[in-house]
Formats: structure tokens, sequence, C-alpha cells
């Protein structure tokens, strides 16, 4: 709620601060109601934002004026500096905003309900994955001898060997890290709130041993796992790393090992899941590992063809 906490709708968007009060509450209320999850309450804002400035800019005063037309121009206005994927995550986010609308009785009908999004298809992800020996190199190129080093070797391990995404690491403390049959295991929690736990291999084992001896807080309080280091004293603060430093840190440590793939904090769960199914694990239980609900969704990470497909090109002799 914390992006909530000092949100004034009448400056975000004067259309709805124009409005009555009753409006302004609706409006608010979807956000807080019905989208609890704080990366998809910015996502969902961005778009409200970008559709009622829109609606601004084309002379329309109220939210009753709006009509499936002006619906349909604003998507072909953002097809122009857009992907068709953000497009179609624009437009639901301000559908399931006028129905929530709708049904708070501000509007008697959704506009947005008769348009519909550019047609997208898509059978692999567009993540930027590393090989094995890539992958190898970053992690050996990072400095151990350093406090940032420990965390940050232990923080791209954690999403190269469990498949985790840079969310759920990110909110891990340092009691999801536990013993168990003699291994360390570690607990993330996922999108919808789902709790998913997993061993850890034993280089990650090593690595999290070996970072947690300079980060585990004393007298056994918990504390979160992967904080951010103070500039001047060098050493870990109380605050979780933000995802954007997280971000800042993966490209740093690719530039510094020679890595010239475009690397982002995905990246390495897309790694982890290409390098196990190459070394003969199961489609089914990689999907089991990344917590996805649909085998369809795991195949999006799965790179094993471009290595198949750069072989052929090369017989492409002239």
């Amino acid at each position: 709620m914390s992006l909530l906490s000092t949100y004034d709708p009448v400056k975000a968007f004067p259309l709805i601060g124009r409005a009555d009060a009753a409006t302004r509450h609706c409006f608010l209320e979807f956000f807080a109601v019905s989208v609890p999850n704080e990366n998809t309450r910015k996502a969902y804002l961005s778009a409200s934002g970008n559709f009622l400035s829109w609606i601004e800019g084309i002379g329309l005063a109220s939210l009753s004026h709006i009509q499936p037309f002006h619906v349909a121009a604003w998507v072909v206005f953002l097809s122009k500096s857009y992907s068709t994927a953000s497009v179609k995550q624009k437009l639901a986010a301000v559908k399931m905003l006028f129905d929530w609308l709708v049904r708070g009785q501000i509007i008697p009908v959704n506009p947005c309900t008769s348009v519909k999004g550019p047609k997208y298809s898509v059978r692999k992800g567009k993540t930027p994955v590393l090989t094995s020996s890539e992958a190898r190199q970053l992690l050996l190129c990072i400095d151990a001898s350093t406090v940032a080093g420990l965390r940050d070797r232990a923080l791209i391990g954690t999403m190269v060997f469990t498949f985790a995404r840079i969310g759920a690491v990110l909110s891990m403390h340092t009691d999801d890290v536990y013993l168990q049959s003699r291994r360390l295991w570690i607990r993330l929690r996922e999108k919808g709130g789902k709790i998913h736990d997993m061993p850890c291999h034993h280089e990650l084992e090593d690595w999290l041993s070996e970072y947690l001896a300079v980060a585990q807080p004393p007298c056994g309080a918990s504390a979160w796992l992967y904080r951010s280091i103070d500039k001047h004293s060098k050493v870990l603060s109380d605050r979780s790393l933000e995802h954007a430093n997280a971000y800042a840190m993966v490209k740093r440590r690719a530039k510094q090992a020679g890595i010239e793939t475009c690397v982002t904090n995905h990246t390495f769960r897309a790694t982890g899941i290409t390098d196990y199914l190459s070394n003969g694990g199961t489609l089914e239980r990689a999907a089991k590992m990344a917590n996805h609900a649909s085998t369809r969704t795991t195949q999006l990470y799965d790179r094993r063809d471009d290595g198949i497909i750069l072989g052929e090109v090369e017989r492409i002799r002239l």
C-alpha cells in the first residue's frame, strides 16, 4: 500500500480530481482493493494514467463521455509506441478499472468491453539467455572477498539454481534459508501469494553459507536476506535491495565478466531452466521447480532450439 499512501488523484489525474467524491473514492478503491500486488498496481496506475491523459488531450471532460471508439483510437495510438504485449496489458488494466467503476455505479457501461486488443501469439520468450559457460564465467568473475561480492554471487546463484523471479528473491528474509535433511532449502514467496520451497544446489548452498556468515543478524533475528550496502561504510544496511539496484548490479557484473549479452534480472531464470532441460531435465519437473501453473509457460523459457537454428543457418553457403 506504500504507493497509495501519498497518492493524490487530483494531482495525478485532473479528470478524476474534477469528479465527485464517489468517483474519486471508487477510483482509489480499485487500486487499493482489487489490485493487491504492488508491482501490478504500479503497472495499472501507469496504464490508467496514460489513458486518462490521452482522453483529456482529445477534449473529453468526464468519464461518462468516453465511448468505445475513443478506447479503440487510444489502442491505435499506443500501438505506434508500445509493443503488442504492452498494449494488451494496458488495455486489460483499463478494462478492469472501468468494470470496477460500473460495479460502483459510477458509470452505466464499460466502454472498453467491446474493444479488442491487437492479436498476439508467442511461442518463445524474449528474455535474453546466457549459455552455461557464460553464466559460469559471470559467477566466477565476482570478487567474493567483499560483502558485495558474496551478496551478488549468492543472489544471482539463487535465480539460476532455483528458477526464482527477482521479486521473490528480493522479498526473502534470512530465516527463509533453512536446514532440512542435511541440506539448505530456501522458501520463496511467488506471485499470487504462493509459497514455494526449493532445495539448494550444492554450489548455491556454499555461496549462501558464505554470505550468511556475514549477513545473518545477531541473536537469531530475521532480516532481509539480500540487503543494500551503505555506500559510506560499505557494510550491509537494514534495507532490502531494490529491483532497480539489483538490475544495475546485474548489468555491472555482466560487463565486468565481459558478457556482451544484454542481461536482465529475468535472464537467470531463463538460463537456469534452459540449462536444466539441456541436461536431461523434463518439462513437467521444470514447470514445478519454476512454480509455473502450466508447462506452456515454462516452454517460453526453453531456448534449446536456439543452438539448432544457429547450426542450420550455417548450412547456407554462398
